[in-house]
């Protein structure tokens, strides 16, 4: 298979064409594709779909609160090393044995382009970011325990992801390509659904991104409900055969969607809803 070299989207991921233009230049420009939305708007998705879409392999670098670049690159195992030499082990003679290659490491070394997930680096300690660089711009790094220099065979896509917890610094925004993925409007989100429910009947769909968009709105919720939290609500309906007519009822006690514990993920934002809707009906 003759692979390609513009992203153009997937069957199981729907990318709008300012997506689409993201991909294709950072591609273009050689550099890292920053990736900023709100939780749940598909953007780890994102990577594993233009890895696949363009027949590149996809590593994965999830990013946590403890994690250090030196991670990415290599990382020393003195203990093992001493360990071995009080047990009379032959392999400390070899200091090789005693480095392990991290993601940045691996994907310099793939005989192929991959295409490489940071995944939110905003966790990660407000230096993170900058300890990457220069690897990330030079596509090299040393290591210092076996005096050599490791250099990228082929330039990796880096698509990095970010939940906006914390700025990052100005010095790696330059170097980076960024596109924000917006929340998708109706008529996407019908697109996307489609592609994990192509039998949903149209008038629970359409009843059912009425409740969840008005969800959304409501003023003062602590998470309003992502894209995957929509999917797993309407695979619940499905599985339950829950009828579009119950989503609209009019029953004063039905003060919440069903199964609404799909939608809403703490209890304020439960009893904050629930006020809203109670006052709407009193109001009438």
């Amino acid at each position: 298979m003759q692979q390609q070299t513009r992203f153009e989207g997937s069957r199981e991921y729907v990318a709008t064409d300012d997506l689409k233009l993201a991909v294709n230049a950072a591609l273009t420009l050689q550099r890292p594709l920053l990736i900023k939305g709100e939780p749940g708007t598909g953007k780890t998705m994102l990577a594993e779909q233009v890895a696949a879409a363009l027949g590149m392999p996809l590593l994965q670098w999830h990013i946590k609160s403890t994690t250090k670049a030196q991670q990415g690159l290599y990382e020393y195992d003195a203990v093992s090393r001493l360990r071995d030499s009080q047990l009379g082990d032959e392999r400390v003679k070899d200091i090789h044995n005693y480095i392990v290659k991290g993601v940045l490491w691996q994907a310099f070394q793939a005989d192929q382009q991959v295409v490489l997930l940071i995944d939110e680096i905003d966790k990660a300690d407000i230096e993170f970011p900058n300890d990457l660089l220069r690897e990330l711009d030079r596509m090299e790094f040393y290591v210092y325990e076996t005096r050599e220099m490791v250099r990228a065979k082929h330039r990796p896509l880096v698509i990095i992801t970010s939940n906006n917890e914390k700025e990052l610094p100005d010095a790696f925004l330059r170097r980076c390509f960024f596109h924000y993925i917006k929340f998708p409007d109706r008529d996407t989100m019908s697109q996307i659904v489609g592609v994990h429910f192509p039998s949903l009947k149209k008038d629970l769909l359409a009843q059912a991104l009425q409740t969840f968009y008005e969800v959304r709105e409501v003023p003062g919720l602590k998470k309003k409900p992502s894209t995957s939290e929509l999917l797993d609500w309407l695979k619940l309906l499905l599985a339950e055969d829950i009828p579009p007519e119950a989503l609209r009822s009019k029953d004063a006690k039905a003060v919440v969607p069903p199964l609404h514990g799909a939608l809403l993920k703490n209890e304020q934002d439960v009893h904050l809803f629930e006020r809203l809707v109670f006052m709407s009906r009193t109001n009438r």
